[in-house]
């Protein structure tokens, strides 16, 4: 019997998994695909509300723990893990450990494919370049005989991204994706339409993705106007998603991949 198959998504806080891929998360979940969730803090230095009476960084994560708890029920995901860095942390982690953590995760869930930040983390945010960096670093040690007893080779690698055309939508909706980092002003990224490899329709799985995004509740006071939005405006913004093909050992070329799993079915 063939194994069956299994995505492993890897982000760097609570809220990434269903405001990045939620939708597509929601799609495979449903079509029978095995999704686990490997999340590398747990948004501890993140909003709570307004902030006001905001509680202990300790009960903030805590917190947000169980909002994405709730988001993965929604959304289909089998298993959460955590990585137990800080918040805003990331990239100053020893990237030896942080990479054998991960390892240890792939090892575990031996997924076909799996799916983390592009390069940019969409806008620049730290902790988004450093989990894309050391996703991807993992799955290369991964495959090594050095690895661990059962070392394991991930068939394909993706990176989550914005579009000019998906950019316009989110800065629509989501107002200025943006932050400071060492005096700079980080903006969102959008990708090339020509480099997109891979577009994925998740628009009848829209609600499931809103549900997955109210979960987090502490974030509202960002996403509560998007209780205002309509079903068409809805389907606009989690409707479609879009991926670079980082690696494949399965297929190629410039067709446009409608399938994260094409080559392997």
């Amino acid at each position: 019997m063939s194994r069956p198959l299994t995505l492993l998504a890897v982000f760097a806080h609570p809220d990434d998994e269903s405001l990045g891929v939620g939708g597509t998360l929601a799609r495979y979940a449903a079509e029978g695909v095995d999704v686990e969730l490997v999340c590398a803090t747990r948004g501890e230095k993140g909003r709570y509300f307004d902030n006001t009476d905001r509680p202990s960084d300790e009960e903030v994560g805590r917190t947000r723990e169980e909002e994405l708890r709730c988001a993965a029920d929604v959304l289909g995901i089998r298993r959460v893990s955590f990585l137990d860095y800080v918040d805003g942390e990331l990239g100053s982690a020893d990237p030896t450990e942080a990479v054998h953590r991960i390892v240890e995760h792939i090892h575990r869930v031996r997924p076909q494919v799996v799916v983390t930040f592009d390069p940019f983390g969409v806008y620049g945010h730290p902790d988004h370049v450093a989990i894309s960096q050391l996703t991807v670093s993992a799955v290369v040690a991964a495959a090594s005989p050095d690895s661990g007893p059962r070392p394991h080779a991930v068939s394909k690698v993706y990176y989550s991204l914005l579009d000019a055309e998906r950019a316009r939508i989110h800065q629509q909706h989501f107002k200025s994706l943006g932050m400071e980092v060492d005096g700079v002003e980080r903006e969102v990224v959008e990708w090339p339409k020509w480099s997109i490899t891979t577009r994925i329709s998740c628009e009848d799985r829209w609600r499931e993705t809103w549900s997955a995004v109210r979960c987090h509740r502490t974030q509202m006071a960002i996403f509560g106007h998007l209780e205002e939005l309509d079903e068409a405006e809805h389907r606009a913004l989690w409707g479609t998603q879009s991926f670079y093909r980082v690696m494949s050992r399965v297929n190629g070329g410039r067709a446009l991949e409608t399938d994260l799993f094409a080559g392997l079915r």
